[in-house]
């Protein structure tokens, strides 16, 4: 197994090369690629870089270029529906272009040649996920986060949801915007900028992935509003946590 971890942000990925034993860099393609060990696990971690095109070349260049087996895609998104609040993590059993339309000549969502709308995740990958998010929020949320960012961002139960992420080229920063992908897109949980172009590449490739999100925003008129303060001080602490347990998890699985 080797596996391939992708975020947008560099701050989405603070501590990983750190924690890489044995780690080596590689430029190609305008990005950099680290290759080494996280808890036993072969890994190579990159920054994508913000949309689903360069999602999309990142995921691409993975699998063809370092031998990547799996990916798994970290970062933060916003709320799609009512019940999901900043700071709760969603994984994704599905994910959808919102962005994509062809109609008449296909469906709307559906990516033309493929007849698939919505590109289910690998399900042993994203329960493998999911558990470690899990037990993060049960065991070290309250360490890893301090105690004034918790009461800043309202931090007070943060829950695990999974289902459909919906992905555009995009900062949804409108309430009426997001209540109609809602209306649109029944069961949609968190709406980011390049999970869904990296799910229709590992469908192509044939390569099982899973994506993680933490909830940053609302996607409402105050999405941007200490933005980057929560990736640095929340969603990258959530995504190291979580990502060291899924490889201590999958190295055990492998015996």
């Amino acid at each position: 197994m080797r596996l391939g971890i992708i975020s947008a942000l560099e701050e989405e990925q603070q501590g990983f090369v750190e924690a890489m034993q044995g780690a080596t860099r590689v430029m190609y393609g305008m990005r950099g690629y680290t290759a080494g060990s996280i808890a036993g696990i072969d890994a190579v971690c990159v920054l994508s870089r913000i949309g689903k095109v360069a999602a999309a070349t990142t995921a691409t260049m993975l699998v063809e270029k370092f031998g990547v087996s799996h990916i798994l895609f970290t970062g933060v998104a916003g709320a799609g529906d009512a019940g999901v609040q900043v700071g709760d993590i969603v994984v994704a059993d599905a994910l959808l272009q919102y962005d994509m339309d062809a109609s008449p000549l296909f469906p709307k969502f559906e990516v033309p040649l493929t007849g698939v709308s919505h590109f289910a995740t690998d399900q042993h990958l994203s329960n493998l996920v999911a558990s470690a998010a899990g037990t993060f929020l049960a065991l070290d949320f309250e360490e890893a986060i301090a105690a004034g960012e918790r009461q800043d961002f309202g931090l007070r139960s943060p829950r695990l949801h999974r289902g459909l992420i919906a992905s555009g080229d995009q900062f949804i920063s409108c309430a009426k915007q997001v209540n109609a992908l809602g209306a649109a897109l029944p069961g949609l949980l968190a709406v980011e900028m390049e999970g869904a172009a990296v799910a229709q590449v590992c469908f192509e490739l044939g390569v099982p992935f899973a994506v993680i999100r933490t909830i940053s925003d609302n996607a409402n008129e105050g999405a941007a509003h200490d933005f980057m303060r929560f990736v640095q001080a929340v969603a990258s602490k959530y995504a190291f946590h979580i990502v060291m347990r899924v490889c201590r998890d999958l190295k055990a699985a492998a015996g």
